[in-house]
């Protein structure tokens, strides 16, 4: 089984080929298993961060993400996806108003996910753990979380980095993947990282032959 992995979309602000890259990066690869790596929305209206006051309102925000979420529905109607720290924005806003949960609905019904995606906050398969990456910041972090974990990793959230290392002991051989991002850099909602000494990475990744062999794979 090989498995295609897409990166950081932060819908509506996602690349607007990335689709179509991802598309047929795993169609060549023969993926039979897609996995999202999180923040599959961006929310920036409803951000902690500074927002943009010339951007969409948080309605308008999310009636576009609908219409590009039906692309990547339509594209991929079977995916795992890791629920990233943009795509609990919701939840973390209703905690900071005091509100309880039963008052707001479930992620995957705001975005009427399909029925054949499942979200959750990590996947193990074939001896990888599949994670967004929330907590790890530095062009290291797939190898620390690796390294943290005692296992396999694959995660996102780190724009910046796109690639593949590993770690070696007498009891076994790990790795840690990075899958860089498929984000519009130049749109404002994005306009946060344009001074960061390190630039995004657009990208994806597979792994080949039941988990044997990472590969990131940039987009050209």
């Amino acid at each position: 089984m090989n498995i295609g992995v897409i990166a950081d979309t932060h819908i509506p602000f996602e690349y607007k080929h990335y689709l179509s890259f991802c598309q047929q990066t795993f169609k060549e690869y023969k993926c039979t298993k897609i996995i999202h790596i999180g923040d599959l929305v961006d929310n920036h209206a409803i951000s902690y961060h500074e927002v943009d006051c010339d951007g969409m309102s948080a309605e308008d925000e999310m009636k576009e993400a609908d219409k590009h979420l039906k692309k990547w529905y339509k594209a991929f109607p079977k995916l795992k996806l890791c629920r990233g720290n943009h795509d609990r924005m919701v939840d973390r806003k209703g905690k900071t108003s005091n509100l309880p949960k039963r008052v707001f609905k479930k992620f995957r019904d705001i975005w009427g996910l399909p029925f054949d995606w499942e979200d959750d906050w990590s996947f193990k398969i074939n001896g990888i753990l599949f994670q967004h990456g929330s907590g790890y910041a530095s062009k290291y972090s797939h190898i620390q979380c690796a390294y943290d974990q005692r296992m396999n990793v694959v995660i996102g959230h780190n724009h910046c980095v796109l690639g593949v290392d590993y770690l070696e002991s007498e009891q076994n051989r790990i790795f840690g993947m990075s899958v860089g991002c498929g984000i519009d850099v130049k749109s404002y909602a994005m306009a946060y990282q344009r001074d960061f000494r390190r630039k995004p990475v657009k990208g994806c990744g597979v792994i080949l032959e039941n988990g044997k062999y990472p590969l990131p794979i940039p987009m050209l």
